[in-house]
């Protein structure tokens, strides 16, 4: 960890201290103030306490969701809001329903030693996305120092993520330090053998991983729906399952890479399918490369999930990114717990990359038992492909923090 974090601001008292947290939480869908995982506002608490403690003027600022355009009541921050004050009881929380402007300004310049103004979904403002240097600028005048806490979106080269530290002196929070510093070490210096479960729809996703893991993993482990482009590129018949065919010969390279550098890539040898993408679906066990017209693969079988927990069982480190099967339905959720399970009861390192996999170890109560939970699904991902995050390139190097 090379950048500098909050602790080197050596007097924070009265100053204006601008956070960018990542409190992108999942919400009902039926009511969206309801949080369905508090785990992105749990997380951030640490250094805003810190900030708090030290006689900091604190504004935050996250973005929530995509919002088409400013004020989407649904993509309103307000049940966040009233959230993190039952985290910081007795703590003074101000919310204001803008951003940037006069009346931003004026509510900052009231904000007193160890009290919060929490800004609205700063993706409210396109200018936000497009990481706009004017906009960037109003925001960075509303502080003396910034701090970057948000791990989960630190692959974005936004505004409130890359261009107001062009303005203002900028360092990690407490997170984003514990994030870097724990997946880094996963990464450059793991504990041998190192095992990656990949996993998810979309295979295309997960490509620039693969290429890069294949150099660093003893093992790597394919499920979720990716695993039916590996299996029909071996002439297996697939049924109904998912399939990129632009990738089929993708995958067969993938297979000679992995038999060339000796890495043992495990594929799923058996599905749990469904006769439709649906909870009710009926069900039946197929090998993976011999599944029916009119069937389609949502979870991993019993043969998969077998093989997975032998892996998992001699392996020092195991990262997983992505689902083994459809979560959100119960009769296709068992591959992918059953793996939690087995990795949580490892004496491996274990470390969830974020995203489905962190929502399925929440919903099983195994957080305690991982190494650690990210925070950011799709910055693991970028982390895992060898990539530099704008985010944390933005930061200053501790060499050259500001006394």
């Amino acid at each position: 960890m090379e950048k500098a974090t909050v602790r080197n601001l050596k007097d924070i008292k009265g100053k204006r201290v601008f956070i960018r947290v990542d409190h992108n939480v999942p919400q009902d869908k039926k009511d969206p103030k309801k949080i369905t995982d508090e785990t992105r506002i749990r997380e951030s608490i640490c250094t805003i306490r810190y900030c708090l403690d030290k006689g900091a003027r604190v504004i935050l600022c996250t973005h929530l969701g995509r919002p088409k355009e400013k004020g989407e009541e649904k993509f309103s921050v307000k049940p966040i809001v009233k959230k993190l004050q039952e985290y910081l009881e007795g703590t003074k929380i101000t919310y204001i329903d803008d951003s940037i402007g006069s009346k931003v300004e004026a509510a900052v310049n009231k904000l007193k030693d160890g009290e919060i103004l929490y800004l609205e979904n700063i993706r409210f403002y396109p200018e936000e996305s497009a990481n706009d240097p004017e906009f960037a600028k109003k925001l960075a005048n509303l502080c003396d120092y910034y701090i970057n806490d948000a791990f989960g979106t630190a692959h974005r080269a936004h505004a409130s993520t890359v261009g107001i530290a062009k303005f203002v002196p900028a360092v990690s929070g407490f997170l984003m330090e514990k994030e870097l510093k724990i997946l880094g070490e996963a990464i450059a210096r793991p504990k041998r053998p190192m095992t990656v479960i990949l996993a998810g729809a979309k295979i295309a996703d997960k490509m620039p991983v693969l290429n890069n893991v294949l150099k660093l993993a003893d093992n790597i482990l394919i499920g979720g729906g990716m695993t039916y482009t590996f299996v029909k590129a071996q002439g297996g018949e697939i049924g109904n399952s998912i399939v990129d065919n632009s990738k089929l010969n993708y995958c067969l390279g993938v297979i000679q890479d992995a038999k060339a550098r000796k890495v043992n890539l495990v594929i799923g040898m058996d599905t749990v399918a469904g006769d439709e993408f649906s909870p009710t679906a009926n069900t039946r066990i197929f090998d993976t490369d011999k599944i029916r017209d009119g069937w389609e693969g949502l979870d991993i079988g019993p043969r998969t999930i077998q093989a997975f927990k032998d892996v998992i069982a001699k392996s020092g480190t195991v990262i997983q990114c992505g689902s083994l099967g459809v979560t959100e339905f119960e009769k296709f959720a068992k591959g992918s717990y059953e793996v939690i399970n087995a990795i949580a009861d490892s004496n491996a390192i274990t470390i969830a990359g974020g995203g489905d996999t962190a929502f399925s170890v929440a919903q099983l109560g195994l957080q305690d038992k991982f190494t650690h939970i990210s925070t950011g699904g799709s910055a693991t991902l970028e982390l895992l492909e060898g990539k530099t995050l704008p985010g944390v390139a933005a930061l200053l190097d501790i060499s050259k923090i500001v006394k």
